[in-house]
Formats: C-alpha cells, structure tokens, sequence
C-alpha cells in the first residue's frame, strides 16, 4: 500500500496537471488541502461510488469549489464514473469537470459551488435536513438516516458575509454532525490576506457555539485525522477543524504565492513539483498501487448493502415510515395531491374571499400542508409579515426538534443557500418568507438553485409601492423584473387566493424548478371566472375577461395591478369599446404553452395592447411590442399610505382606460 504522501501527492499532481493541460483553473488550493482530503476520503468518508445517490452516504462539499481539480481528483481515485479522460477534458465544452463542480454534471459532485460561502450555507442545510429526517423516521433499533456533511472551505468562504449568516445558524440549532474544514492558507488572488482579513476565526467560531480545533498542522495525516475524531465524537455543536496549510504544496517557487491561486503552474515550475515531491511518473499517469489505495468500491458497496438489509427491516415493520421516506427522497408528490388541489380550489372558488393575497397564502397552506409532512416552512424573522405560518406549524430550534417551521432570524441570503442544502439532501421540500425587496439579498441563492435545478418556493410578500408608509427602501421596484431574468425559475405574482393556489401546485409540481411568489400586503378582490378561465388557470397567462368577438386591446395586468386591468376594460366596454383582460401572473408558465395557445390569449393581429404593473415596465414590452404601453414605475416609491401611493403614481382607471386609448390611436 502506498503511504499516505504518494496517494496525497497523486492528488496534487493530477490536480496541477489539468490544470496545465487546460490552460485555466486553480491548481494551489487542491494541492494544498491534497493531504486533508487523503485522510477523510479515506478513513472516514462513507459513500458508495458506485451508487453516488445512495440516501445514507456522507455529504461532502467543496465551499471553495474554484479548487474544482480536488474534487475531481478524488471522485476520480476513489472509483466514481469519472475517467481519466474526464480529467483531462478539465474545463472543455461539455466535460464532467467543469471549472467549478457542478451539480448533476458530474457523479458525486453534491452542490454547485463556486460563488464563496454558499457551500457551506449549503452544508448547514444539509446537515440540518439529516437531523431533522433522523428525528422524523429513525427508531431506536433503526437508524436509517445517520450521516454526516463534510465541507472544505478557505479564506474567501470565511471573509463572505453568508459564512456569517450560516455558521452562527448551525451552532444555533447544535449541529452536531457538521464538520468543516478550514484551509487556512493565508493567500487569496490578491496576495497574502493578512492585510485585509485579521479575523480570530477560532474565537469567532467558538462564539458561534462551535466546537473548534486549532492549529492543525494540514500536511500531517495523523494530526488531521485526530482531529477529524474528535470532531466525530462532539455530537452537540458543528466542529471546525482550522487547518494551516501551504498553497501549492510542494512547487519551489509558487508555493505560499498568489501565482498558485488561479494560473497554471508553467511547464517548467510543473518538472521542479515532480522532483521536489519524488513523483517520476508523466502527467495522468496513476500507478495502479495507488487507485487501490483510494478505491472505495467494495468498502462503499458493503456500507450500501447493510444499510439496505436494515432498511428492508426497518420496512417490515415500519411500513408506512418507510415508504412515507422513501416517496420524499424520490421527491414525489402524495397519491392524493391532485384530490387535494381539487377540493381546494372548489372550496376557495366557494369561499369568493377578498383577501391581500399573503393572507390567501395561509388558506392555501391550510389547504395543502397537511399532506405534505415534507413541507418545511420559515421565515426570516418576518413570520407575522409573511404569511408563511399555518394552523399546523411548529417551530423547530435545539429545544424542540419534533418541528416544521424554522425562525431563520435575519439571514435572508443563508437561509435561501440552507433551502438549496435541503433539497440537496432530499426528504424535505422547504418554503421560506421575506419582503420582496429584499430579494436583492438572496438573489444568488434563488439563481443557484435555478442553475441546480431544485424545487424550493420562496414566499416574498409586501410586492410594490402598497407597502405604504415604510417607504421606497421597503417598495421594490425593479425587482419582479429581476427575478424574472433568471432563467429555470418561476415567478409568480398573483391577483388573488385561486391564482395563488394555482401558483402554489404548480411550484410544487416542478421538481427542478425554484419558484418565487410575489404576494400582496394590501387586500384584494377575489375574481369570478367562468369554466374556460378555470381550466387555463394553470398556464400562467390567461383570458381572466373577455369580450364579444375579437377585443380592439388587450390589457394586461397581474398582482394588485389586475383588478385596475378589469376596471379599465370595464369601463372600455361602456364606451363601446371591445376589451380583453389577460391576468399574467407567471410569465415563465405561459411562455411554456404552445404556441396555439398563446396566440389565443394574445392574438398576434391584436397589437393594441397595455400592461399594468407597479415595477420597472420594460420587461413587459414582449408581451406589448414596442406600440403598446405600459403603465408601471419609472421612480422609486415614497413614505404614504399605500392608496395615496397607487393614485399618486398614475395606477388609476382612468390611467389604464387612457393608455388603452392611446394604444389603439
């Protein structure tokens, strides 16, 4: 068997090497954390390469992810669908090994990272979603759920404000079988940190009640994996093990340099690493004494196979709980949710209440939550604002983990990365809650989870200019217009309860979709709709009011904005003019539809058209050509009441019925 420095300096030369061979990446940091990563893929990481989705592996993320080739390296060592040749394809068009791991692109790569701090935010939440689960569905004889969330992290990740938010959240909630890893090399892209990071990590973390080990030495496998032990064995807080280590371990002349960070090494500085670390062999050369020492196959499969047996133990006589697991970590919805959609709209469309549609968000909780016990609300500290708490909810914090409502406090940014480590992990479908404006703050998270492609559904109330009298910090603007650029996400923004139950089973419908939902302060009227209205309700855009014949314009409204819409063509229509309200209350969903479709709600002959929203208008001209018109904020909002604010910025009637006229001149 190999010792532990060649099966290190392996990592480090196929790290460095693929680097070279693509010209581009970040060869320092793998080969600086190669001796940690050793000794926990080795001796303590349990997982089976050869099913990398098997429910009870141990989560391993990389929150440093532009040290991609570490990763890379392992999965590729250890016996993952991941060839040499992969490795060589290192940051090529269309390769498994992207120039940061990407989730679902490559086999064993458990998040996307890349963007400093979400990683371990996303740690947190997966960590956080094995307790929870383990709680829910393990049994004294059974414990089906019992792993634990490794993370790799550096100076960036430390310095990012959303290490912060979720670092003093997991020693909050006492996760114990969190383990992070610190890269303390002291070296960024700008040179040495000392400058502008003098942080005591250590007593940083200590406050944030983790359990800290200090001053590992990173290149001595023993002392790392003592530390990794004593980490395992504190079960009541999260550990941090800080680990001071050398960036581009071994190179004569870049080791300790920022020239390691984020450029290849250099042929020549390539031939100094081998000789120095006594590596002979060319480059992606792997002698085969050192893949068996980094196989993880039969070691992994055996794992795997007594978990099964257990868990086909754990069936006989817990049925129903495991089944009940199983469906969530598959993702799928209960046999009954379409009854269950059903009977709730029937009883909404019964109940005709006129409500701000936060508040239509509760019913429709109330409707759908109790058949999802995988359904994990929250709320950054704005639960009475939000509309994100239902009759069944309980909150959940170390003194009462049988809950399923988290108090994420400020922390709108790591909560939203805690929601993407959850879905990560699976068994958990979470919701959270904050004002719209502050979607500025979690943006980043919203769009990785798009890019991941993970179902999460983010509740961002208090939509416009009728927040009212906390002023134009609190009134988003351009913020709807933002959210809709992003792409694989939904956005939706309804006009009252049954567009938002309909936005509620679409969201929760689309697993590989992140959806947001822009909801109102101010109350609303509920709409009637005829049977056609019901029936493409669901397409995200629809004829909410229509007209005899073909309409002369089309007005389009959506959120608190639509019923200006159907004032507007009401009054149209007793002037003898023909007008049809189309509610858009989720682009993305319509421009889904076929194209028959949407020249029926849009008929291309009709360009006489209007669209009111109180946000940014230049989103909507798709829908309205450049000969439409649009009445929406051109200025940041003010500090009144909400229904001074509307009529003060021209979203009036008589505003609508005026820009239709214009439309059609």
């Amino acid at each position: 068997m190999p010792s532990r420095k060649v099966l290190a300096d392996a990592v480090r030369c196929l790290s460095m090497d693929a680097v070279q061979k693509a010209n581009s990446g970040h060869p320092g940091a793998p080969m600086g954390m190669a001796d940690m990563a050793e000794v926990l893929w080795n001796d303590f990481m349990t997982h089976n390469p050869a099913n990398p989705q098997w429910m009870n592996r141990d989560r391993f993320v990389l929150s440093n992810g532009h040290a991609s080739m570490l990763i890379y390296s392992m999965l590729h060592l250890t016996g993952y669908d991941l060839t040499i040749d992969d490795i060589k394809n290192f940051r090529q068009l269309h390769s498994k090994t992207a120039g940061h791991p990407e989730y679902m692109e490559c086999p064993g790569v458990e998040t996307t990272t890349g963007p400093l701090g979400q990683g371990i935010a996303n740690g947190v939440g997966m960590a956080l979603a094995e307790k929870m689960l383990a709680e829910q569905f393990n049994r004294d004889e059974f414990k089906v759920i019992d792993h634990f969330t490794y993370v790799f992290l550096g100076d960036g990740c430390m310095m990012e404000g959303i290490s912060h938010e979720a670092c003093s959240y997991a020693g909050a909630l006492e996760l114990g079988k969190l383990i992070a890893l610190y890269d303390d090399n002291g070296i960024s892209i700008d040179g040495e940190v000392e400058g502008w990071f003098v942080d005591d990590t250590a007593k940083r973390f200590e406050a944030y009640n983790w359990h800290v080990i200090d001053n590992v030495d990173g290149h001595d496998p023993e002392a790392v994996k003592a530390a990794i032990e004593a980490a395992r064995a504190e079960t009541s807080k999260p550990s941090l093990i800080c680990c001071k280590t050398h960036i581009a371990y071994g190179s004569p002349n870049k080791q300790d340099s920022s020239k390691s960070h984020g450029a290849p090494l250099g042929d020549e500085e390539i031939a100094l690493v081998r000789e120095k670390l006594g590596w002979e062999h060319p480059p992606f050369e792997i002698p085969t004494e050192v893949y068996e020492g980094f196989d993880a196959r039969q070691k992994g499969s055996a794992a795997e196979t007594a978990w099964n047996d257990m868990f086909t133990a754990y069936g006989a006589k817990y049925p129903e709980l495991a089944a009940d697991l199983t469906r969530r970590m598959n993702r799928d919805l209960p046999e009954d949710f379409e009854a269950t959609c059903e009977a709730l709209f029937a009883d909404l469309n019964d109940k005709k209440q006129d409500l701000a549609t936060r508040k239509a968000n509760v019913a429709v909780l109330e409707g759908l939550a109790p058949g999802l016990p995988e359904l994990l609300g929250g709320s950054a500290d704005l639960t009475g604002s939000n509309g994100c708490w239902w009759s069944g909810s309980k909150s959940y914090d170390r003194d009462n983990t049988d809950g399923n409502y988290l108090h994420y406090g400020v922390r709108e940014f790591g909560m939203s990365a805690f929601m993407n480590g959850m879905v990560l992990h699976g068994g958990l479908l979470p919701y959270s809650g904050t004002f719209l404006v502050f979607s500025d703050y979690l943006r980043n998270a919203f769009r990785m989870a798009a890019l991941m492609q993970l179902r999460a559904i983010w509740i961002l109330t208090h939509d416009s200019i009728g927040v009212g009298e906390d002023g134009p910090t609190h009134q988003p603007v351009e913020h709807a217009t933002a959210m809709r650029c992003i792409p694989n996400a939904y956005f939706f923004r309804p006009c009252d309860v049954v567009e938002t139950a309909a936005s509620w089973k679409i969201a929760l419908e689309a697993k590989s979709t992140p959806s947001a939902m822009s909801l109102t302060r101010q109350g609303l009227p509920f709409f009637e709709r005829d049977a056609a209205a019901m029936a493409d309700v669901a397409k995200g855009g629809y004829i909410l009011r229509d007209c005899e014949g073909e309409p002369e314009v089309i007005i389009i409204g959506t959120g608190s904005e639509t019923k200006l819409a159907v004032a507007a063509a009401e009054e149209l229509a007793a002037k003898g003019t023909k007008a049809r309200v189309v509610s858009m209350y989720c682009c993305e969903v319509f421009d889904e539809q076929d194209q028959a479709y949407k020249d029926k709600v849009l008929p291309p002959q009709v360009t006489a058209r209007v669209a009111v929203e109180s946000g940014t208008p230049d989103f909507w001209y798709k829908y309205v050509g450049l000969g439409g018109r649009i009445v929406g904020m051109t200025t940041f909002g003010a500090s009144a009441p909400g229904g001074q604010l509307f009529e003060h910025f021209g979203f009036t009637t008589e505003a609508v019925v005026a820009a239709a006229q214009e439309a059609m001149a």
